[in-house]
């Protein structure tokens, strides 16, 4: 008798039993490199736990697992751009599975009423290079996607409260991601096409473009430590230890709410 064929591709029992035994975190925290991570993997300690992917003579990410401020967190070195930033991702909701992801570091001030050393709290992100409109899209919507991906209710109220827990500013909103770096050459028409938009970077969007593929909770962290075109009458460079550490206590005072 001729069995018929699965309905389960072969192979994929596999892969969904192993997604169904993922250990929960509390957290899965997404840095682009490691001068951000590091805050978080020396408060993890050495009894935290690292998987590495990737060949050392290539791309290497990493995937370290450890307590911190008494919860269980995932702490990723994704590498810079949208590419390493969804695989990370990907990667990391294969290995454990969350309540939220979370992406921390530093960023690039885009508003022109944010300053270096301000912690930009994004619920809400998109490209800012995508451009489907010819046929239809908004502006940064990927075509078939959602035009922006927006942060739950419960991170927004979470983020409401960080200025009364921070010595440092926080402003609440839109960040946009693209490969390009933007720098006071390319900054006005960004500005002009995502006018409310606080900060750019070059992961973020990718990040929560997974996280909704996989119906899992984002938001986003991140210092500024460049303005991505000053007025003559701003600081415009923090050091990059130095922003990473306020994103650090962000997501510290973010966790603890």
């Amino acid at each position: 008798m001729t069995t018929p064929p699965s309905s389960t591709p072969s192979g994929s029992t596999d892969v969904l039993s192993a997604i169904a035994s993922r250990p929960g975190v509390r957290v899965v925290i997404q840095c682009a490199m490691g001068i951000e991570a590091a805050p978080f993997l020396e408060a993890l300690g050495d009894s935290a736990v690292t998987r590495t992917i990737g060949g050392a003579e290539l791309h290497q990410q990493t995937f370290t697992t450890g307590e911190l401020d008494g919860s269980t967190v995932m702490v990723v070195v994704s590498g810079i751009g949208l590419a390493n930033s969804a695989s990370a991702t990907a990667r990391a909701l294969l290995l454990v599975d969350p309540d939220l992801v979370l992406a921390a570091g530093t960023t690039g001030g885009l508003h022109v009423d944010v300053e270096v050393g301000d912690v930009i709290a994004g619920v809400s992100t998109t490209y800012n290079g995508a451009d489907a409109t010819a046929f239809g899209y908004a502006r940064g919507q990927v075509p078939q996607m959602p035009v922006d991906y927006s942060a739950s209710d419960l991170a927004r109220l979470k983020a409401d409260s960080l200025a009364r827990r921070l010595d440092h500013r926080v402003r609440i909103g839109q960040v946009v991601s693209g490969d390009s770096f933007v720098t006071a050459a390319n900054v006005d028409p960004i500005r002009a096409e995502f006018p409310e938009a606080l900060a750019t970077d070059m992961e973020t969007a990718a990040m929560a473009e997974v996280c909704y593929g996989m119906g899992v909770g984002w938001t986003s962290l991140r210092a500024v430590s460049d303005l991505c075109g000053p007025r003559a009458d701003q600081d415009f460079h923090m050091d990059s230890t130095r922003a990473a550490r306020f994103s650090y206590e962000a997501v510290l005072a973010f966790l603890s709410v």
